[in-house]
């Protein structure tokens, strides 16, 4: 039997029951869906998921798709409009009427959408999953998800992070 004492806590609940029932990241995805943390330690900031625009076989989709799956390099203007087949001026103006990004701000929430995913669902150090996603340094990557949502990488893995049961299993009391 599980109780709760008010409308939050009733959200953690009905968390932990999704996570046990069906892993941490359906729990992660109804945590955002409902715009709250799946895990609650008070004052963080609350976690959005922001979809990718749909690609097609026309415009920056075919190009958008290409730099996604290269997201560790460092990816120019010049050669995302030259993979598009483009003048880097069109290529600029088309990629923001699709995405409502310039391709700079575009790239840099895509290597942050990679880097969240990684802090959830591995244990790489800071510093590696900077390196996967194609920050420079750790420190990019902790001034970028500050800004963006205004926690450091380890906060946003405490967050969003299955807790351990080893430690749940020691606190807990004899059923």
């Amino acid at each position: 039997m599980l109780t709760s004492a008010g409308a939050a806590s009733g959200f953690d609940v009905c968390l932990h029951l999704l996570r046990q029932d069906h892993g941490t990241e359906v729990a992660n995805q109804a945590a955002r869906f409902c715009v709250v943390p799946p895990y609650r330690d008070g004052g963080q900031a609350q976690y959005i998921e922001r979809p990718l625009p749909p690609t097609g076989a026309t415009g920056t989709g075919p190009t958008r798709d290409w730099a996604l799956r290269r997201l560790e390099l460092p990816l120019s203007l010049d050669e995302l409009a030259a993979h598009a087949a483009m003048s880097t001026r069109t290529f600029a103006r088309r990629f923001k009427e699709e995405t409502g990004l310039s391709p700079g701000r575009w790239l840099t929430s895509q290597r942050l959408r990679r880097a969240r995913h990684l802090l959830e669902s591995s244990d790489l150090p800071v510093e590696r999953v900077a390196h996967e996603v194609g920050f420079a340094t750790a420190t990019s990557l902790r001034r970028h998800l500050a800004a963006d949502a205004g926690v450091a990488p380890s906060a946003y893995r405490r967050t969003f992070r299955a807790p351990d049961p080893a430690a749940d299993d020691a606190g807990s009391l004899p059923a």
